[in-house]
């Protein structure tokens, strides 16, 4: 019992002890957080804003392209044989007329001796036909000769004259085929390597030699999206001054823009009803044989002008899930949240179609620091200075740039920064 006691004892103190703590703490937490509330606010953030203005602009948006040949000739044989020569160098231009292979002609110079002979025999024949119908037709006015040997006399000179215009086909023919044993350039251009060597067999129409590519001038062929289909043909439905202000750019593999512009000369009749696009060709001027068939470059198309373009700088837009808000100084120098429409970028600059109005202040640095409805203290960008001491500028409204992003899902996604 006594040991019971004890025991109930201990518990009953180490219960009291746990409490007051508990209470010691909790009286602790109270003061600390009357201590915080009773804090004195901070002032309002200091931001950097640009006044949100309307300029002018033409953007272009860069399709997917492939060069390709005006005119790419397979060279085929006219005649079967050996080949004997190739008279030009893989790869080389070649102007037309220019000889490229020679197969063997001895078989044709053969067929062509036998051909003469053939029509000098018949010749003969028809000199010798022709005399005993001469001498026939007395005899038969005379009676000397019935005139079934007449008419058989009158028939072995018409086949004799027969045999003399076959016998001159079959020269021309021989003649021909000698001179398909030589065969050169149907036009000038860029010559591909050749696929027979001298010494292997060819074979008549059905043996490629090689393909003669057309050089200057070039196609451009790329696919456009529907929507766009009908914009464009406004822009260059006017004639060459429209595309004199609006030219086409060719952009090559290693980024330099190619210095002929291109015109549009052919839209396909369809659209493709698996993707919705339908095939696009540009003309290319190309005296220097820069392009060549097969490249892959960028055809960087204007769009209509914007007149009232909104420009703000990439550094001012919060992108999530697809969606792109920015930050606006309300009347009141409080942040206001602003969800905006954008899809295309000039440079360093989001070009704002929707969720911004001319003469708002948008703010351009310190985002880290906002939330919606906090104070801010407002500062002109034009007005900070850089690291060197110089004036940042506010975010220009260029006359004429280039995006790096655009819709239907053919653009090249220059770095940021390349308004060329």
């Amino acid at each position: 019992m006594i040991h019971s006691g004890i025991h109930f004892f201990m518990r009953e103190s180490l219960r009291r002890d746990v409490f007051v703590c508990l209470l010691l703490v909790f009286a602790a937490a109270g003061g600390c957080s009357r201590k915080n509330d009773s804090a004195p606010q901070a002032g309002p953030v200091e931001v950097t804003v640009m006044k949100a203005e309307t300029a002018p602009i033409t953007l272009y948006e860069d399709y997917a392209a492939q060069t390709e040949a005006v005119e790419a000739v397979e060279i085929r044989s006219r005649v079967g044989g050996i080949l004997e020569r190739q008279a030009f160098k893989d790869g080389s231009l070649v102007k037309k007329g220019d000889l490229l292979f020679v197969i063997d002609q001895e078989p044709y110079l053969s067929a062509l001796t036998q051909a003469k002979a053939n029509l000098a025999q018949a010749q003969a024949a028809h000199v010798n036909s022709s005399q005993i119908l001469k001498r026939s037709r007395p005899l038969s006015e005379a009676r000397a000769i019935s005139q079934q040997e007449l008419e058989t006399a009158a028939a072995r000179e018409r086949a004799d004259a027969a045999a003399i215009e076959a016998g001159k086909a079959q020269v021309q023919q021989a003649q021909l085929n000698l001179g398909y044993t030589t065969i050169r350039a149907p036009r000038s251009g860029l010559i591909s390597r050749a696929l027979v060597k001298p010494g292997g067999l060819v074979n008549a129409s059905t043996t490629l030699l090689t393909t003669l590519y057309s050089v200057d001038p070039m196609y451009v062929s790329f696919t456009v999206g529907e929507q766009r289909l009908e914009s464009l043909l406004q822009q260059y439905r006017s004639g060459s001054d429209k595309q004199a202000a609006l030219p086409i750019r060719i952009r090559l593999a290693d980024g330099r823009d190619y210095e002929h512009g291109g015109k549009l000369d052919f839209v396909d009749a369809a659209v493709d009803p698996r993707n919705g696009t339908l095939p696009v060709r540009l003309v290319v001027p190309n005296p220097d044989g820069t392009l060549r068939a097969g490249q892959f470059v960028r055809a960087i198309l204007p769009r209509p002008a914007n007149p009232n373009a909104i420009m703000i700088p990439q550094k001012a837009v919060q992108e999530l899930q697809g969606k792109h808000s920015v930050f606006i100084v309300g009347p009141d120098n409080k942040a206001v949240y602003r969800d905006i429409e954008t899809s295309t970028r000039s440079g360093n600059n989001w070009v704002v179609e929707q969720g911004i109005k001319p003469g708002e202040l948008v703010v351009v640095e310190g985002l880290a620091k906002l939330k919606p409805g906090v104070p801010v203290k407002p500062v002109m960008a034009k007005d900070t200075a850089d690291g060197n001491g110089k004036t940042a500028p506010a975010a220009g409204n260029a006359g004429a740039s280039e995006p790096t992003s655009t819709t239907a899902g053919n653009t090249a996604g220059k770095p940021a920064g390349d308004t060329r």
